[in-house]
């Protein structure tokens, strides 16, 4: 590996394995430019998706300390490098795989750990990152809602006991007088 320009292909994308919080792997055959284009436009501005050569990511991925790797860079490959939201891109792949068949998901990286095809794709059934915290944030408040009424309650049954004690007085006041 002595030429500069494939020297510095490899160190690309070294820094594109550490700074990603994840990739996925495709095996592109077949697409056309446009779709290959219309891909990277549903992948959303977090990740980023090249066509890479499978000798230079090899090199690349063992720079990087990214194992498990090799079993997949069989054939055609481009990568879809995730900074952003893991779950988001992975739907975005899935969706253009059902619609383009072509695209072939073959597994991916998170957070260091190689995944196959079957794992990316139930990491595309979560739900968005937003609608999680959403969920939690809503039993929060509920569990918040029912504490308050819990603590409420003595003080609320406090005040109708002496509400009532006072209409009993009142009733029985003007009967003595």
């Amino acid at each position: 590996m002595a030429r500069p320009d494939k020297a510095a292909a490899v160190a690309e994308l070294v820094d594109q394995f550490n700074e990603s919080s994840g990739a996925v792997l495709t095996e592109y055959r077949g697409l056309t430019v446009k779709q290959l284009q219309d891909l990277r436009r549903s992948l959303g501005e977090h990740a980023t998706y090249a066509v890479v050569k499978n000798t230079l990511t090899k090199i690349a991925a063992q720079e990087a300390g990214v194992e498990g790797f090799d079993d997949l860079l069989t054939g055609p490959t481009a990568i879809a490098f995730i900074s952003g939201d893991v779950v988001e891109a992975a739907k975005g792949l899935r969706d253009f795989a059902k619609a383009n068949p072509a695209l072939v998901i073959k597994g991916g990286l998170l957070d260091g750990a190689a995944l196959d095809a079957s794992e990316v794709a139930k990491l595309a059934d979560l739900e968005s990152r937003e609608v999680l915290l959403g969920k939690l944030a809503g039993g929060m408040l509920a569990t918040l809602t029912q504490a308050a009424q819990l603590f409420n309650a003595p003080a609320s049954q406090t005040a109708r006991l002496a509400g009532a004690l006072a209409a009993k007085l009142e009733q029985e006041a003007p009967a003595e007088a």
